[in-house]
């Protein structure tokens, strides 16, 4: 993964706790672009571009919101390599990769670089770039989605789409905070324990929130509710990937979500919504977990399956929408 510090490229990996815990760092560039422009990043059509990588659970939640809202026009796009080695992430002619057009960087480090030379910590994405400032305006994949979905309606193909509307604000944000630790962040704490303890402790607290959220949706088509939210598509990038990836490559093989009734319905639901199966690239996202850690896989072998038909008949239709 590697690390900026002071400004300088290092392979440092990330430290774990004294019990061998997995931390990941926080996100530093939280400014946020709004339609009133009272942020000082006013939303516009061509200013702002999006730098991410198919492979990452992150990322997609953007690149599905962006698809959602009929943005592709407005906000153009970089997809970085989805190999990443001792060099963080690159920029490649990889099939499905999109060179950078806007800072012609060849690694995404280099576009931390130029918004702050002295920048320490993790170059990760996804990272919304402003082009008239010459500067990154946010580097969290909650808040960019938070904005691509309410921020630039003026400028969007479906601006009727809405995925968190003022009386569900609360929910939804509680919702995604509720999946973060033991989901969305606890595969990678089971992946990358390094003790027994570690990886005991974040393996059961995430099936058991797979358990509850199962039952949850056995009561209600979608997580707040008959609604879609952006909390789904916070909950959908991790499913996604769980069986192909999660399951073995970090361990997390007390189910697959095929053994869940209600999630797999669900996930196949969410993926068969409009935009959606366009933004999955399960070739990008095996070779990236399984090439990119020779800590857990040390040969980078790429495993054939499993076969998974996300298009397959649901049943959510049941709950109605």
């Amino acid at each position: 993964m590697g690390m900026l510090v002071n400004g300088e490229w290092t392979t440092k990996w990330y430290e774990p706790d004294k019990e061998g815990h997995f931390v990941r760092n926080d996100t530093r560039f939280r400014d946020r672009v709004t339609a009133d422009g009272s942020s000082g990043f006013p939303a516009a059509a061509g200013r702002y571009h999006l730098y991410v990588s198919l492979a990452c659970p992150w990322a997609h939640r953007t690149l599905i919101m962006r698809a959602r809202k009929g943005l592709e026009k407005a906000i153009s796009l970089s997809i970085v390599d989805p190999f990443m080695g001792d060099d963080g992430w690159s920029f490649s002619e990889f099939p499905g990769s999109i060179s950078d057009s806007v800072n012609d960087a060849r690694f995404l480090r280099e576009i931390y670089q130029k918004a702050d030379p002295e920048y320490t910590g993790r170059v990760t994405v996804p990272v919304l770039w402003d082009r008239e400032t010459e500067t990154i305006v946010n580097n969290e994949s909650r808040e960019i989605l938070r904005m691509l979905d309410v921020a630039f309606d003026a400028f969007a193909e479906h601006p009727e789409v809405h995925d968190v509307w003022p009386e569900m604000e609360a929910e939804i944000d509680a919702t995604i905070t509720a999946l973060y630790k033991p989901i969305n962040n606890g595969v990678y704490r089971a992946g990358f324990a390094v003790s027994q303890r570690a990886y005991d402790e974040a393996a059961g607290e995430l099936f058991r929130a797979l358990d509850g959220w199962d039952a949850v949706l056995g009561r209600q088509r979608y997580l707040t509710g008959n609604r879609i939210s952006e909390a789904d598509w916070c909950f959908f990038t991790t499913l996604l990937r769980f069986d192909a990836v999660y399951y073995v490559h970090f361990k997390c093989n007390w189910k697959r979500i095929a053994d869940y009734p209600n999630l797999s319905n669900y996930l196949r639901d969410l993926y068969q919504q409009p935009g959606v199966a366009g933004t999955v690239n399960l070739e990008h996202i095996k070779q990236h977990y399984y090439r990119s850690h020779p800590m857990i896989n040390p040969h980078r072998i790429v495993p054939l399956g499993p076969q998974l038909d996300f298009a397959a008949p649901h049943d959510r239709d049941r709950f109605g929408s």
